[in-house]
């Protein structure tokens, strides 16, 4: 757990830098990782996922998102895997359709599956976007 906290301290100490006021609250088991006031001073809340797989669609799932909906203010989804980071607002997101997907009951916890309600957020819908670059790829001189 200690190095997914460090993660989300680190994106939250980002944020600052950029002009947010965000506190982690990660060690409090809320739907959210982080609350605070965006960059304009509205309220918001910040939840936060690290993936170590890439895959071109992220995965929300709909008990997280109707938890964050709960919060009157600005819901900020904040998903990192191995090509990038991606910052979704979630309160002017058009969701795509429900899919039931079988995953594991808890992220660290267990192996246990079970049948949950996602929805599968496209790239394109993140309001902001930073693209991670493979050391690997730059010595090939494959991104060119």
């Amino acid at each position: 757990m200690n190095k997914w906290d460090n993660l989300e301290k680190a994106v939250i100490g980002v944020m600052n830098v950029m002009g947010y006021d965000i506190k982690w609250i990660g060690d409090q088991n809320l739907c959210y990782d982080g609350i605070g006031k965006t960059i304009k001073g509205k309220d918001c809340v910040i939840e936060m996922k690290f993936r170590t797989k890439y895959y071109e669609t992220k995965m929300l799932e709909k008990k997280k998102y109707d938890c964050l909906s709960e919060f009157d203010g600005v819901r900020l989804y904040f998903v990192a895997d191995p090509k990038g980071n991606y910052l979704y607002h979630l309160n002017d997101l058009t969701l795509p359709d429900l899919t039931i997907q079988r995953c594991p009951q808890t992220t660290m916890w267990n192996q246990n599956k079970t049948d949950k309600e996602i929805y599968y957020l496209e790239e394109s819908q993140a309001i902001r976007i930073n693209y991670n670059v493979d050391i690997e790829d730059l010595k090939k001189g494959s991104l060119t």
